[in-house]
């Protein structure tokens, strides 16, 4: 008979951010460990408010799934005398496996134990499995509480365990399961009890608590936006914010709140800032994207009294504004440019002076950029951007509300009268902030935003702080995606390493730890792209194809490689040609001293057909080459394959000749060339 398993961990509140996480991992954790245990189950799906997650098994069978157990033994010749009589070590190796002698099982010249493995009541296996569960979470950060040694994070409160109706025993620092959870922290009355495992949803629900996430961002999302309808206007709905509002309400009602018509004068995002990444409010904006003096927020609770609530936000709110008033106000008192001086007080790092001096730096990198990729921008708006770009980090609107960084260099950039470039290159030198953040879209943003991030790189490992593990305390492994997703979008094929020398020469490295540093700092980045190209679905014998080349330091160049050749190992004709450079590249291991090829050595006709092949394809590439057009290159290739075969099939490389036999060599190195010019063929796993 199936059945259905209920487990839910009651706790204090737990950090919004952190539950999509837990819940993820507890559902892998529970349909991971119910089939190792041989436990039938047909879904798992797992509930998450503030103070509960849960996760619920379907169809649970009664009965663990019996199975063969296979153990190989010894060789026959040990595990039996002349006389056929069991040895020593027979006779062991049954023990061992709880079984006779004359059970084991003779195979491939080996001994075998086969045992059949009854299966057993599963909910005799439940208490043990659900406390592996618990203890097999893991948090961002964790919690101790009364003298107990069990880390979790946050106190456990109460254990709800039910197979069905009975009740799962099992005890978590001192909290023992039972069938009794708690409803909403306000609207519903002490304990509840759940009769059954598919009650759990309903009866909760009659407590005021809907244990379904995505139930309530529905729920959530529908509101807002019907709220904001009924107010005039549009809500703008931030998806990560929305996702920590399901987090942090068990029964959703959203209410409209309103603000003073005199803080619409700050620019807008001075207003929403606070407004979203303080109070987790949700901005209402007119049709045209213009701010309206209203918010509208998600209570705890239902509908009774929300214009006290109301009332309540407001006026937090209120004195949020007033400060980001104050501070707006008195910034305005001084221009970007005469805070330039200020930045001397600012470290940058120990050692590395002060943002003053990474500020003329970011400049003169920006230029050696400019340069570098040939860009066609004004060099004066280019170098004020990058003197600018930090000089909003020592005004009181930065200073108070942190990720203004950027957006109040453009707006006070604006104000001081600066040219619409710089200030929009100010914003974006700071993008991609996160994950999935927007990227800078001209060229000026770009060039002093790659130049920031280079020179936050190269100057933290200059320190020798350079990101192991999980430590990465300077974000220096989102900056290089951050450089590696502006060059591609930019389509900027930037010579890296070279790069790096000149900013590791404004730093003033000495010399000598260039080298080392170099070396570091590529190894940093190429390991960047082969994440970021495997989060792209390439396979990973294609990005070593692509990576093995060593020289190859042009981010951009590498992605379209990959990409071509991703696409290239999927057609028909690229395992003949595979096979054939495979073969080619064997043999190019025993080619010693020069390569040079010698047309009067070549013997067989079979020779200087393929030295022609190769010949004419070192040619006819090129303008493929030139072009970053390396599917047609792979095309072009192709037709080495059959030349190279036959040159196998007629010719004997290792010549008892030395010279004919080097000659060979020297025109298998010239084919392994040119079927390398987009990668490393013989990378790939066919």
């Amino acid at each position: 008979m199936e059945q259905k398993l209920l487990f839910e961990i009651g706790t204090e509140e737990i950090p919004a951010k952190f539950m999509p996480g837990i819940l993820e991992q507890l559902k892998s954790l529970a349909e991971k460990k119910l089939q190792e245990l041989r436990v039938p189950f047909a879904s798992v799906t797992v509930f998450g408010t503030p103070r509960r997650m849960t996760f619920i098994a379907d169809g649970v069978e009664e009965t663990q799934a019996s199975t063969v157990v296979e153990s190989k033994g010894p060789s026959v010749k040990i595990a039996f005398g002349p006389d056929g009589a069991a040895s020593k070590a027979a006779q062991g190796f049954a023990r061992g496996q709880g079984i006779a002698v004359e059970d084991l099982i003779v195979r491939d010249e080996y001994v075998y134990a086969v045992k059949q493995l009854t299966g057993q009541a599963v909910i005799d296996l439940l208490p043990a499995f659900l406390v592996d569960i618990v203890e097999s979470l893991s948090f961002p950060k964790n919690m101790r509480w009364a003298d107990h040694d069990f880390r979790f994070v946050r106190p456990i409160r109460w254990l709800v365990a039910l197979l069905d109706k009975k009740i799962i025993p099992i005890e978590i620092t001192g909290v023992k399961s039972g069938r009794n959870t708690i409803g909403h922290r306000f609207l519903s009355k002490g304990e509840v009890e759940i009769a059954s495992a598919g009650d759990y949803e309903k009866v909760l629900r009659e407590h005021f608590v809907l244990v379904d996430q995505d139930e309530r961002r529905k729920m959530i999302r529908q509101q807002v936006e019907e709220l904001a309808q009924k107010e005039g206007g549009i809500a703008e709905i931030d998806e990560d914010l929305l996702e920590e509002v399901v987090y942090l309400v068990e029964y959703p009602t959203a209410l409209c709140g309103h603000f003073d018509d005199k803080f619409l004068t700050l620019p807008k995002e001075t207003v929403i800032t606070p407004m979203r990444e303080h109070q987790r409010y949700f901005p209402v904006l007119t049709a045209d994207g213009k701010l309206l003096a209203k918010f509208i927020t998600v209570r705890n609770g239902n509908s009774e009294g929300l214009d006290i609530v109301a009332h309540g936000n407001e006026r937090v709110l209120r004195a949020r504004l007033s400060d980001a008033e104050f501070f707006f106000n008195e910034d305005r008192k001084i221009k970007l440019e005469e805070r330039l001086e200020k930045l001397k007080t600012v470290v940058f790092q120990e050692g590395l002076g002060n943002i003053y001096d990474k500020s003329v730096r970011l400049a003169d990198i920006a230029m050696t950029l400019k340069k570098s990729l040939n860009v066609k921008v004004d060099e004066d708006i280019l170098q004020r951007t990058a003197l600018l770009s930090k000089t909003d980090l020592v005004t009181g609107m930065v200073c108070e509300f942190t990720e203004l960084q950027g957006v109040m260099g453009r707006e006070y950039a604006l104000l001081d009268g600066e040219k619409p470039e710089v200030a929009q290159g100010i914003f974006e030198h700071y993008l991609p902030r996160f994950a999935g953040d927007e990227l800078p879209t001209t060229d000026i943003g770009r060039l002093v935003g790659i130049a920031d991030k280079l020179d936050n790189i190269a100057a933290t490992f200059s320190r020798g702080l350079i990101p192991t593990g999980s430590q990465d305390p300077y974000a220096l492994r989102r900056q290089a995606i951050g450089i590696i997703n502006i060059l591609v979008d930019g389509n900027y094929h930037l010579p890296l390493l070279k790069t790096i020398s000149a900013v590791l020469g404004l730093l003033n490295v000495p010399s000598a730890k260039n080298g080392e540093l170099l070396a570091q700092l590529q190894e940093f980045f190429v390991q960047r792209v082969k994440n970021m190209m495997g989060d792209q679905g390439i396979r990973y014998d294609v990005i070593d194809a692509i990576l093995n080349e060593k020289a190859n330091d042009d981010i951009v160049d590498l992605f379209v490689r990959a990409k071509a050749l991703a696409e290239y190992v999927e057609t028909s004709e690229a395992a003949e040609s595979i096979q054939a450079f495979t073969r080619v590249v064997n043999l190019c291991k025993k080619a010693e001293g020069e390569t040079i090829i010698k047309e009067s050595l070549f013997v067989e006709p079979a020779e200087k057909e393929l030295y022609e092949v190769v010949c004419r394809l070192q040619k006819e590439t090129i303008p493929a080459l030139v072009a970053y057009n390396y599917a047609d290159v792979l095309k072009l290739i192709n037709e080495v394959s059959a030349p190279v075969n036959k040159f196998f099939d007629t010719v004997m490389v290792m010549d008892k000749d030395e010279n004919v036999k080097n000659n060979r060599l020297a025109l298998l190195v010239q084919v392994k060339e040119t079927a390398s010019m987009v990668g490393d063929l013989s990378a790939i796993v066919l």
